[in-house]
């Protein structure tokens, strides 16, 4: 089944672009992803296709108009959810990654300038997300990132079914570290197991060093899953990894 994404933006011509290549574009070809991009000023009435103004009790920058949003969206009747990509959103991770790719479409409005008129955010959008405590001139690198985030965990998307389960976060941990051929380069070798042919300590070597490399990075992640248990203590003393692999 196709997953719907549309995307509310003044710069349609960005999200097209990106969304063609590389693994989108191929999820595109075959049917599996189905992204639309809609120019926000499809909806404006003036010459100049206004879609922002200064705002009320003075100050900096201009404010997106709720006129051309709304007008731009109830034409378009999008799939819901319509979310908000903003700085006051909730934070976008995995987990809301696997939400979004739990529906059969949802819809991604780019602010631009200093954010939109709040009645845009309290009367027309469903939700507000955000990538994180920084700002970035518009919503759009922010919407691409949600499209390939979610896209990618959909059936089919990825050549292996496995990947999306194999990696950062997906059980809470830092994906574990990887090496490729050569087995020697530059008198730096691969880690013994890796080359055994023991796929089972192949597994456990490969937690371990999750294990070893998110108690270095992220050590909020172990927390937020309970700490280290007895079996996890166990398994980095086995390959004798230490939080600074």
């Amino acid at each position: 089944m196709s997953l719907r994404v549309d995307v509310f933006t003044i710069f349609p011509g960005i999200v097209e672009s990106y969304v063609s290549e590389s693994l989108l574009g191929r999820a595109k070809s075959v049917g599996l992803l189905d992204v639309r991009a809609h120019d926000l000023r499809m909806a404006t009435t003036d010459v100049h296709q206004t879609v922002d103004d200064s705002p009320f009790g003075g100050g900096a920058g201009m404010v997106m108009m709720p006129e051309p949003v709304f007008g731009a969206v109830e034409a378009v009747d999008p799939p819901r959810p319509l979310i908000l990509m903003g700085p006051a959103g909730r934070t976008f991770d995995q987990s809301v990654a696997i939400e979004l790719a739990g529906l059969e479409g949802f819809s991604l409005l780019c602010g631009r300038y200093e954010g939109v008129d709040e009645r845009i955010r309290t009367d027309l959008c469903d939700d507000e997300i955000s990538l994180g405590d920084f700002v970035l001139a518009g919503g759009e690198l922010a919407a691409l990132s949600v499209v390939e985030a979610v896209a990618r965990l959909r059936p089919g998307v990825l050549g292996n079914a496995v990947s999306s389960q194999d990696e950062s976060f997906a059980e809470g941990l830092l994906e574990y570290p990887h090496w490729t051929r050569p087995a020697e380069f530059r008198g730096l070798e691969v880690p013994e197991v890796l080359r055994s042919g023991d796929h089972v300590r192949v597994e456990r070597f490969r937690r371990a060093a999750a294990l070893a490399r998110t108690l270095e990075r992220r050590p909020d992640l172990v927390e937020r899953l309970g700490g280290l248990s007895e079996t996890d203590r166990l398994l980095l003393a086995e390959f004798e990894l230490d939080p600074g692999m």
